[in-house]
């Protein structure tokens, strides 16, 4: 059975208010008519929808329906806003969009500032790993993804966008301390710092500098920024962002350990293969501003 306009509606406002209560505020409705549309829902469905959990999640089939609901919705508010009279409304179109932390500080912003005023957008910015991003764009929690893989999410299309570079570093001191005599093999068991437990590029780097796994001891600070801080000030050596360390390794405060081998991540952008003007023009604003920023991959 088709779902009703108000119940897909009332579906993506209990994802993103992660409650009942709260859905129930946002659309000015009573907690008992959130309960009675997602029942409809789930009967319409003929299976469980929403997870009654705290916060409120949705079920395999609830997110093959969710990504729907934000569909309807997102063409909904565009037809809105292309029928109000030009300048005498304020109403705007909110793209929900998944990025990696690095991306986020390095170049994500610009093309997020560079979206046109008369696109008429909002921006909610999920910051997930390149790797995990896709999962949120599957699970229709965004619109549109930087993720590092390649294979298109259902309902969507795929663009590349370029590779981030990533240079291994550490400080000065760093460098005498652990690091002496053979770099390589010092490396493998010297103190790392890491993003949080999902960040596998200094894994990665070991592996493919030395052919052993990593073994030393292992920091994590989960902010794109403080993260470069932390290897500046010397809490261990990590993979960092070109353009995070250029600027450090050329004033001597940080030491790249293997100039000639970059990690290089292949990022990916993903969004719904839908008509709608406002994500076009996101779309058009990011694919403009990697192409500034990011390597070439050919």
């Amino acid at each position: 059975m088709p779902f009703r306009f108000e119940h897909l509606h009332t579906l993506a406002a209990l994802v993103d208010e992660g409650s009942f209560e709260g859905a129930a505020h946002r659309l000015r409705v009573s907690t008992s008519a959130v309960s009675q549309r997602v029942r409809a829902m789930e009967r319409s469905a003929g299976t469980v929808l929403v997870r009654r959990t705290t916060p409120v999640g949705t079920t395999a089939a609830g997110d093959v329906v969710l990504r729907h609901a934000r569909q309807v919705v997102m063409l909904d508010e565009d037809t809105a806003r292309a029928l109000r009279a030009e300048g005498r409304e304020h109403g705007r179109v909110r793209v929900p969009l998944a990025v990696n932390a690095d991306s986020l500080a390095t170049w994500f912003t610009e093309a997020l500032a560079a979206v046109p005023e008369e696109a008429g957008v909002t921006f909610e910015v999920h910051r997930e790993d390149e790797q995990h991003t896709a999962e949120l764009l599957r699970a229709g929690t965004v619109m549109g993804a930087v993720t590092s893989r390649p294979a298109t999410v259902q309902g969507c299309s795929t663009e590349p966008l370029g590779a981030l570079h990533y240079r291994a570093a550490c400080s000065p001191d760093f460098a005498r301390k652990h690091l002496q005599g053979g770099r390589e093999q010092a490396l493998v068991r010297a103190p790392m710092v890491n993003y949080d437990r999902s960040d596998e590029l200094q894994d990665r780097f070991v592996r493919a500098l030395t052919g052993r796994e990593a073994e030393g001891p292992r920091h994590y600070v989960p902010a794109s920024e403080d993260f470069a801080r932390a290897i500046v000030f010397g809490l261990g050596w990590g993979v960092v962002p070109e353009q995070q360390c250029a600027e450090h390794v050329a004033a001597g405060r940080l030491v790249d350990l293997a100039p000639e081998r970059p990690v290089r991540v292949r990022l990916h952008w993903q969004r719904w293969n839908v008509s709608s003007p406002a994500l076009d023009a996101v779309s058009e604003a990011v694919l403009a501003v990697a192409a500034e920023h990011l390597h070439s991959t050919g």
